[in-house]
């Protein structure tokens, strides 16, 4: 059976980033540091599980890298991170072994890339309205797609008492079209489509702002730095402008 881990106090104070060594070393000699309710001797070895205060106020370890993933959802899977409600959920599908969630939504009939995270403050930026980041989608429908329908879709269609904000949009067969969007009403496609006169068939998120589907269906991968520096760059300009 292996050993737990052991680390000198005064060097676990260092790596949790509360003081220098030497600094731990002086609070070790007034007192002021508890293992597990006890003043320890200079040198004592802490193991995981231990309970290390200063000054009576708990230090815990750092705070746990973030995880960024892309995923590719499948159908029928839910968007929500309320396992006990639904039975075909993001969180169980992943089963990830940190807690995470879903950044914005991609509904049960739909499929493709949604990006999940246990970072708060980038979920809050990317999901701010004004800052019009781009999600491109591949959509079928039930008829074939006249240019009426693609001018009508581009320019914004009345639903949800609000008028959907200008898109583009590119046919690539006779039902099937591309279209990138800078919003995200509840099923905005979908409805769009249905006040025209269409059902889709299909719907299918390929990349969200500079992520773009590239993992089989039900499979994810993490984010890479350079995708994660380019995110950055995107809600740091996008959220200091105003509409």
């Amino acid at each position: 059976m292996q050993e737990p881990k052991q680390t000198r106090i005064n060097k676990y104070l260092s790596e949790v980033g509360y003081c220098s060594r030497r600094a731990a070393d002086k609070l070790i000699d007034q007192g002021r540091v508890t293992i597990n309710g006890t003043v320890p001797e200079m040198g004592t070895k802490i193991t995981e599980g231990d309970e290390v205060h200063v000054d009576g106020k708990l230090i815990s370890e750092p705070k746990e890298k973030p995880v960024y993933l892309a995923f590719n959802k499948p159908i029928g899977i839910v968007c929500t991170t309320d396992t006990k409600v639904e039975k075909d959920n993001i969180i169980e599908y992943i089963n990830y072994p940190k807690r995470i969630f879903p950044i914005g939504r991609l509904d049960k009939p739909s499929e493709g890339l949604i990006l999940l995270t246990n970072d708060g403050d980038i979920v809050n930026k990317i999901l701010r309205a004004r800052n019009h980041h781009e999600k491109e989608y591949l959509v079928t429908v039930d008829r074939a797609i006249t240019p009426d329908f693609v001018e009508r879709m581009q320019k914004g269609v009345p639903i949800l008492d609000t008028v959907t904000r200008e898109c583009k949009v590119e046919q690539i067969g006779k039902y099937e079209f591309k279209i990138i969007l800078t919003q995200g009403l509840n099923r905005q496609i979908r409805r769009m489509c249905e006040y025209l006169d269409y059902n889709v068939q299909r719907l299918k998120r390929i990349r969200i702002m500079n992520i773009k589907l590239d993992v089989p269906v039900g499979k994810w991968r993490d984010l890479t730095e350079a995708e994660l520096k380019e995110i950055d760059r995107l809600v740091s300009s996008s959220s200091k402008t105003h509409f």
